[in-house]
């Protein structure tokens, strides 16, 4: 059972190995959703995440033979990272099954914190039932990353935490994969306030919870597609499916393209880099449906490697509008490729890349393609530069939302 003194014995075990994530209040969230908006920086955590609370506090409950007996899980790096580092601070070995899509740190912190990293199949799912056979084969005490009561209650005393720092919290915001960290927050917030909202938000290409309470049962998708890549998960826990059912009051589902604006507000807002699941209680700000709330939004993680960081900028400025790429038409002329450039920079437009095609017709010197790629300050401005274009007649089009 998930009781409150259970959450209290976890509360003081897991300060031996986490930091102090305060709630960081967000001026800019706040009037874009109309409510007051704290974030709960989980990101800072030693290893990057939340899961070395549940992680530690489970190992802690753990038999001197079973942690003996060495220590194995299946995860998409950030669980992987709590056990591996939990594991060392015990002296036990752990061994990490990871999918073969988890991101290049995650798998290298994992390692770097002395475990045995196997990577196997697409996704956690995969990874999770050969994490058990591995466990069967060689005796290994498995650590399920969210299926695990004791788990459960580690990812809990975050609740535990917001509370000592805003008792007056109204809504707090989580992110679902497997639901571990759902089940925690929400059993303890309604615990200490039964009255209090609490909201799970899912990627809606792995909306696994959405479905199994839709069908008052643990479901399985046929299959994920999402970015954030650390809730990808296909089927909900089992054995806190009931706590979840009980305790989470809602579930908004977010696109994928919604977590890529939310990065790039959070990297301009508040210098923070947070990977794109613990993005998701972000992007859900937009859709609560109410006004002048305490909110509480639980920034999971900050694992994300730099090419994805880098393809989530690029992808958030396109969006943005603040990256467009346009083509015009021009005659195959000297000094009309200064002509269009004029034009630009009369509007304050900033080109990053051209692309001269002389084969676009037959008649080159009837016309020729420029693809200018262009640095805007947003959409009115990128409507400002296109409509320069058009009157110097030269026709513009935007030709592809990606660089």
């Amino acid at each position: 059972m998930l009781t409150l003194d259970k959450f209290e014995e976890a509360a003081k075990i897991v300060t031996e190995v986490t930091k102090e994530t305060k709630l960081v209040y967000s001026d800019y969230f706040s009037e874009k959703c109309g409510n007051t908006v704290y974030l709960k920086p989980e990101n800072m955590q030693l290893t990057g995440a939340y899961k070395l609370r549940g992680a530690y506090y489970k190992i802690s409950t753990l038999s001197d033979e079973e942690r003996a007996k060495g220590l194995i899980t299946a995860s998409a790096g950030n669980h992987a990272q709590g056990v591996a580092y939990a594991a060392s601070k015990y002296g036990v070995k752990a061994t990490i099954v990871m999918p073969t899509t988890t991101p290049l740190i995650k798998v290298n912190r994992t390692k770097g914190y002395g475990a045995d990293v196997v990577l196997h199949g697409d996704v956690y799912d995969e990874a999770c039932e050969y994490a058990y056979k591995l466990a069967e084969e060689n005796g290994y005490t498995f650590i399920h990353p969210f299926d695990d009561l004791a788990v459960a209650t580690g990812q809990g005393t975050i609740a535990m935490e917001i509370f000592k720092e805003l008792p007056l919290v109204e809504y707090i915001l989580v992110p679902i994969g497997g639901g571990g960290l759902a089940t925690g927050v929400s059993t303890l917030a309604k615990l200490l306030n039964p009255k209090i909202k609490v909201i799970g938000v899912e990627p809606s290409g792995a909306a696994s919870l959405k479905a199994s309470f839709e069908k008052g049962q643990v479901t399985t998708l046929k299959t994920v597609n999402t970015i954030a890549d650390g809730t990808a998960v296909k089927t909900p826990g089992s054995n806190i499916f009931p706590y979840l059912q009980e305790n989470i009051d809602e579930i908004i589902t977010v696109d994928d393209d919604e977590l890529i604006v939310a990065f790039l507000d959070m990297v301009e807002n508040h210098k923070m880099v947070v990977e794109n699941s613990g993005l998701l209680t972000v992007a859900a700000l937009n859709h609560l449906g109410v006004k002048d709330k305490k909110v509480v939004s639980v920034l999971s993680g900050g694992n994300m490697d730099v090419i994805t960081m880098s393809s989530v900028v690029q992808q958030g400025l396109i969006f943005r509008d603040r990256i467009f790429t346009v083509s015009v038409l021009l005659p195959d002329k000297p000094g009309m490729l200064a002509k269009v450039s004029q034009v630009i920079a009369d509007e304050q437009g900033n080109v990053i890349k051209l692309e001269h095609n002389q084969f676009v017709t037959t008649n080159r010197s009837a016309a020729v393609e420029l693809r200018i790629t262009l640095e805007a300050f947003g959409t009115d401005h990128k409507e400002q530069i296109i409509k320069a274009l058009d009157k110097a007649g030269y026709r513009p089009k935007i030709v592809r939302t990606s660089l």
